[in-house]
């Protein structure tokens, strides 16, 4: 169990949380949930004892012991795959080491020896001598080829590393165990893994997630970051947003209500004050108006983008047809025709081979071989993956930035787009260079819905965005009416957006259906 007491904290100027009071308990599951800058990381950094909070405490039952998922791909470059893991359960690492020295002395004494039975007997409590083959297997069910165990950190790509870092965090069944982001740079087999490994955890979970999906299939609890206060709500993330949208929808209806009955007795107090026949009644209204209040409806700290993709050309018969397509390094002899009505989900064994296959259709690269005949109807808008030559080295303000890929250049028309992704006043005339991640993928969904594409190309959009801006991501491109082709770790979108799915392994196409998402996981699980 971990207890969270009257905790409060400040950051220069802001005020992160005020009084926060909390219990997680064991066989839950809690996602923290909240704005960008609402502070949600940073709580569970206080939870993990590495920020120390203005006031309050945070407090866990007796000898429990808290694993957090680590943030540094490159803390343990000095240490082995199988190292890395083990020092998940620091303490257990500790004795290994300590006893291992003593064996090691070249004048072993009777104090030695009792020091290393004591270290012995610990090492036992704490299933030392099964920790390496438990730390092989959590390695091998994430799919770390066994030739890795003993390879060096420094020497794996980033990717790995990053499997290795969450089976440090899993290892050793910690009594609280603290994830932030953990499905980022993970496949999709990995995340289910996650997930089915999460629900059969008996022992405390917090996590901080951007994955709709994910929050939905592991989470007992959402812990609601907003007002400077922690609210948990009893169901997972869509229980929660309903729920949420559901009370403030009821909020405004009672204060509508309110506010209509107070203009009526307002109304009759005006009319009937001097009327010595009405005077009862009226002073008897005035007593109800007193007690009639209208309760104040904070505006959240969490806001939606506008995101709304329109067209006007319309789509021609004749839409994408690709033949025997060849990219060496990349894919080769790849077919595939878009048809009308298609969303088309594309996934592979390697990143990469998508983001090139999506510029080589957009005419960014050239293809080895192979023919790409787009109907004549056809106007394509791209999201890329990488979108830093938009914006680095531009000294543009984001109205002018904007401008450059709009019909209208008038000022006012530009700063309504920007106000749909969330830049109103002078954030409108923050420099592109400058701003985030996040604030970048809102001007390029402005940019692409100004051009008014039929046909659009996202490559991983959800990348950086908080819950709430992928959320107006998926509803736009649920709503689109003409073609999508895409590629996302967002679970999601997949699942709401796809209506096929165009699967590649080692450079070429093996499998392409009509199916949902669920139908494409049964032909991996069943691969």
């Amino acid at each position: 169990m971990l207890q969270v007491t009257g905790v409060s904290l400040t950051l220069g100027s802001k005020k992160l949380f005020e009084d926060v009071n909390l219990k997680f308990t064991n066989g839950n599951c809690y996602g923290v949930i909240g704005a960008n800058g609402a502070g949600k990381s940073t709580f569970l950094k206080v939870l993990a004892g590495d920020i120390d909070p203005q006031k309050g405490e945070v407090s866990m039952g007796k000898n429990e012991r808290m694993s957090v998922l680590s943030q540094n791909q490159n803390a343990f470059d000095d240490c082995t795959v199988l190292r890395t893991v083990l020092l998940g359960h620091k303490h257990l690492v500790d004795i290994m080491d300590e006893k291992d020295a003593i064996y090691l002395k070249p004048d072993f004494s009777d104090e030695d020896g009792v020091r290393a039975a004591d270290l012995e007997s610990e090492f036992a409590e704490l299933g030392g001598w099964e920790a390496e083959a438990a730390a092989q297997t959590l390695l091998n069910e994430l799919k770390v080829p066994e030739e890795l165990h003993y390879a060096e950190m420094k020497d794996l790509d980033g990717k790995t590393k990053v499997k290795i870092l969450l089976a440090q965090a899993l290892f050793g069944n910690p009594d609280i165990l603290i994830l932030d982001e953990p499905t980022n740079n993970l496949d999709i087999t990995t995340i289910r893994w996650l997930e089915e490994w999460l629900l059969d955890f008996p022992n405390t979970v917090i996590i901080v997630s951007h994955n709709r999906h994910f929050l939905n299939k592991v989470c007992t609890h959402i812990c609601d970051v907003d007002f400077g206060k922690i609210n948990v709500f009893m169901g997972n993330y869509d229980f929660w947003y309903h729920t949420s949208q559901l009370m403030l929808r009821q909020q405004k209806e009672q204060n509508k209500k309110a506010e209509q009955r107070a203009k009526e007795l307002q109304d009759f107090i005006a009319r009937f004050a001097a009327n010595a026949s009405k005077s009862r009644q009226a002073t008897s209204r005035k007593k109800e108006l007193e007690k009639l209040t209208v309760e104040d409806i904070k505006p959240s700290l969490r806001k939606y983008p506008f995101v709304d993709f329109k067209f006007e050309k319309e789509i021609g018969h004749d839409i994408l047809m690709v033949e025997g397509l060849t990219k060496k390094g990349y894919f080769e002899n790849l077919d595939f025709t878009v048809n009308k009505g298609d969303k088309i989900a594309f996934f592979s064994d390697k990143s990469t081979t998508i983001t090139m296959l999506f510029q080589v259709l957009l005419g960014f690269e050239q293809p080895d071989s192979g023919t790409i005949r787009w109907g004549k109807t056809i106007t394509t808008s791209y999201f890329p993956q990488n979108n830093n030559p938009y914006f680095e080295n531009v000294n543009l303000s984001l109205v002018e930035w904007l401008s450059q890929y709009s019909y209208d250049h008038f000022e006012e028309f530009l700063r309504g787009w920007l106000g749909r992704m969330l830049f109103s006043g002078n954030e409108a005339l923050k420099k592109a260079s400058v701003i985030s991640g996040g604030e970048r993928v809102r001007c390029m969904l402005a940019k692409m819905m100004l051009e008014g594409g039929n046909f659009l190309v996202f490559d991983d959009p959800t990348n950086h965005l908080d819950l709430e801006s992928i959320t107006s991501l998926n509803h736009g491109m649920e709503n689109f009416k003409g073609n999508i082709l895409f590629t996302s770790h967002d679970q999601e979108l997949c699942s709401t957006v796809a209506n096929r799915i165009i699967h590649m392994e080692n450079g070429k196409k093996v499998y392409d259906k009509m199916a949902s998402y669920d139908e494409y996981i049964d032909y991996l699980d069943n691969k």
